[in-house]
């Protein structure tokens, strides 16, 4: 369900639970959420956001003014500023602002930049890497305990997505150590060695992300 005020639409939610009331309300996203009973049919949700249009209005004016405003973050060990405002019609980042509708175009941002940039790295890094390995397919998640992970069998590397915010040495760093792996799979003198000649600053770069 959606709703147009003065050109611009937005999306009514519509969450059912065992409630005997309901509730109209406006959250950052500057969408609009109704709670309600199992049993209210949507028309009587359409009346209700009709009645309650002047409310809705000045909801989304006061949470406009909320996040209307610059909220920092980081990409790549830069800080960079993010502008949240619903009149935005097309998320862009000019090199030092991101400019978005809602929060939830963050994190959409963010994934791209994040595939687009590991994927150039990787291909740098195998590029001058001193060993001839097979090129790998590039995996990208969250994980709470490794930067990187090599899977020789599948000729993959999965990259930790948390990389995105740190500075590019960390990464090119993970990326020479899982590549390292399809040489050498365990932590062994050779292993370090081949890490070495391709990060001489390896332990120092090892250390820091551990910290």
């Amino acid at each position: 369900m959606q709703i147009t005020l003065d050109g611009i639409t937005y999306d009514v939610i519509i969450e059912r639970k065992n409630n005997k009331n309901t509730y109209l309300r406006v959250k950052e996203d500057l969408n609009i959420y109704v709670t309600t009973s199992y049993l209210t049919p949507n028309f009587m949700i359409e009346k209700l956001i009709k009645d309650n249009i002047p409310f809705i209005e000045k909801q989304i004016d006061k949470m406009g003014k909320r996040i209307d405003k610059k909220e920092k973050n980081y990409i790549l060990g830069e800080e960079i500023s993010i502008e949240i405002n619903k009149n935005i019609k097309r998320t862009s980042f000019d090199g030092k602002t991101l400019y978005v509708k809602n929060k939830s175009d963050i994190e959409k941002w963010y994934k791209k930049a994040t595939k687009k940039i590991f994927e150039k790295h990787l291909n740098d890094v195998y590029n001058r890497f001193t060993v001839d390995i097979p090129f790998p397919k590039l995996c990208i998640r969250k994980m709470t305990t490794r930067w990187g992970v090599n899977n020789s069998r599948l000729k993959k590397v999965t990259l930790n997505s948390e990389l995105i915010y740190k500075d590019p040495k960390y990464l090119d760093y993970v990326i020479v150590h899982e590549l390292a792996h399809f040489i050498h799979h365990n932590h062994g003198k050779g292993f370090w060695k081949l890490v070495e000649e391709n990060e001489p600053n390896y332990k120092r770069l090892r250390k820091e992300l551990q910290e």
